[in-house]
């Protein structure tokens, strides 16, 4: 496979004539866009994508394929780097907007999502990326007996114990703490608000 700045499909013959389009390769990384600001999201290893666009009527297109990335996640205990393998199975309604400036989903009035694009030359990383997002895992383990690190110093437990071992039951505690830790980063991104409610504020 050849490997790609970014996994593109040409469908200009595809705008002119009913039949089909396909393209495949390899991708290192995606660029794209989210929350009005550029991202990048890199992968530990080339990640193949196959993709096949075909006509149905008027404007309207349909993609499917295959995309397998392996991302890098940090263990939810000891924060090692963790590569998770993924297999994603595409397929999504496509439409043509020649006023469209790039590519970007839009929900039907059936609930599905629907990628519509102006561009002929389709760049695809950010519904590649999106697409990712969607099936990353939230919390992994780079092994199910991880230890975590020591709550006090912080010490990879896994390498063995600390000074605070013995006073701290660390093992069991440090893995609660950790997975409530973690849990508590995940609520706060989705709610920037959660911070106030332990505020003390002073009685009028």
């Amino acid at each position: 496979m050849t490997t790609h700045l970014s996994p593109r499909i040409h469908l200009g013959t595809l705008l002119r004539q009913m039949g089909d389009a396909s393209a495949s390769g390899e991708v290192t990384e995606l660029r794209y866009e989210q929350g009005g600001g550029a991202q990048t999201m890199r992968f530990t290893e080339p990640a193949p994508f196959r993709i096949s666009v075909n006509s149905l009527q008027g404007n309207e297109f349909w993609l499917q394929g295959k995309f397998e990335p392996t991302l890098s996640l940090e263990c939810a205990r000891c924060l090692r780097p963790v590569a998770v393998p993924l297999s994603l199975k595409l397929g999504t309604l496509m439409r043509y907007e020649p006023s469209a400036q790039a590519p970007y989903l839009e929900e039907a009035d059936t609930g599905e999502e629907i990628l519509v694009f102006g561009d002929p030359d389709l760049d695809l990383s950010n519904y590649l990326a999106e697409s990712t997002l969607l099936e990353a895992p939230l919390t992994v383990l780079h092994d199910e007996a991880c230890k975590g690190l020591c709550q006090v110093c912080g010490h990879d437990l896994n390498d063995g114990p600390c000074e605070h071992s013995a006073a701290v039951p660390i093992e069991d505690d440090s893995e609660r703490f950790l997975e409530a830790q973690h849990e508590g980063k995940q609520h706060a991104r989705q709610n920037p608000f959660l911070a106030l409610q332990s505020l003390e504020l002073p009685d009028e």
